[in-house]
């Protein structure tokens, strides 16, 4: 039986007495393209720190394609093919597009800080890293600073780089934040594009991107997946017990029927109708 690509086994995440993550189990099957969805204050981007290295669990294990990688540093966890965006678009201004996206290619083709070399004669990484800059849209824009770019151009230039570096699992953080309808639209399709074969986790707050790119949804409260399923299964499930809607700039769930399980997991950021009995 083929190993998940990413799996969180009884997961907690504290910072001195405050627990953000609690009790977290998530599982991705290899190729697949899995969202995480929550009110803002979830634990989202934690779970994405947590996966890639940049903190440690309190308790419990991530692997990685069956290896913990639990403890170990972000480069390690990368060199063992797991990439990340962040919510902050993370790009070398003063290098242009083209450079931005070389340096990532020559970090998986293995010649890392060769400052010696004359990389302008590698031909498999001008190959490669034209290959990237056409796939993003942004061959006009070659040598152009990063900079520069307008903020649709930076979060490209971002997924590009992440690509760029042959990882197969690929995690981004909140990809089309701040994008206009056209801008968002472009981007799913960029993204349904260069992770074909790859195995995606994206958090994101459009729900029209969630439900039109994702294979399978996770719902995260508190630091707790509340539901899991196909988008189809997430649609049935959330007509019963709650829904999911943009309100005020953040997304709200708002549960009209919860277990015990499910009430001890919802944030102050999402509004429980009280007047509905609890489920046993």
């Amino acid at each position: 039986m083929t190993a998940p690509a990413i799996e969180i086994k009884d997961v907690q995440k504290s910072f001195g007495n405050i627990s953000i993550i609690r009790d977290l189990n998530l599982s991705v099957a290899q190729g697949e393209r899995h969202a995480l969805i929550g009110p803002n204050g979830a634990g989202k981007s934690t779970t994405f720190n947590l996966i890639s290295g940049y903190i440690r669990p309190t308790s419990g294990t991530v692997t990685l394609r069956g290896e913990v990688i639990s403890g170990l540093p972000p480069y390690q966890i990368n060199r063992r093919g797991l990439s990340r965006s962040f919510q902050v678009t993370n790009v070398f201004a003063n290098m242009s597009v083209w450079e931005n996206l070389r340096c990532a290619v020559l970090w998986t083709d293995g010649h890392h800080y060769s400052f010696w070399k004359n990389i302008d004669n590698l031909k498999e990484v001008r190959d490669r890293t034209a290959q990237v800059l056409s796939d993003i849209g942004l061959t006009a824009r070659r040598d152009v600073p990063a900079g520069l770019l307008t903020y649709a151009e930076q979060r490209a230039l971002e997924i590009g780089i992440t690509v760029a570096g042959g990882a197969d699992v690929i995690l981004l953080d909140e990809p089309t934040a701040g994008m206009s309808h056209a801008e968002t639209e472009r981007a799913v399709s960029l993204i349904r594009r260069l992770t074909e074969g790859r195995t995606l986790v994206i958090v994101e707050h459009d729900m029209s991107v969630v439900f039109g790119l994702a294979d399978r949804i996770s719902v995260l409260v508190y630091g707790h997946i509340i539901a899991t399923g196909t988008p189809d299964q997430i649609r049935v499930r959330s007509q019963g017990q709650g829904s999911l809607s943009r309100r005020g700039g953040g997304l709200m769930l708002e549960v009209r029927t919860c277990t015990p399980t499910m009430a001890r997991a919802i944030s102050s950021r999402a509004s429980i109708c009280a007047s509905m009995p609890a489920k046993s």
